[in-house]
């Protein structure tokens, strides 16, 4: 199994479980809708001895506006 570095977005910094090293692109659910983090380079770490394998993704955007304060509270 390989792990995911995920970068920019709400999500930035969160290393994930990726089931399939082929993904070019991966999708979440978040809020109402969905957020898109496309691949940047190859794998790196994928020798035996050094570590899971891991890919690196870019923040693309979101199916629907991420609004941090959605009920105006601004708490």
């Amino acid at each position: 199994m390989a792990i995911a570095r995920l970068n920019g977005g709400p999500l930035d910094g969160q290393i994930i479980p990726l089931e399939d090293e082929s993904l070019d692109q991966y999708i979440a659910p978040y809020g109402e809708g969905q957020i898109v983090y496309a691949r940047e380079g190859s794998l790196e770490n994928t020798g035996s001895n050094d570590g899971p394998t891991e890919a690196s993704f870019r923040y693309q955007g979101s199916t629907e506006e991420i609004d941090p304060d959605p009920d105006g509270r601004d708490e």
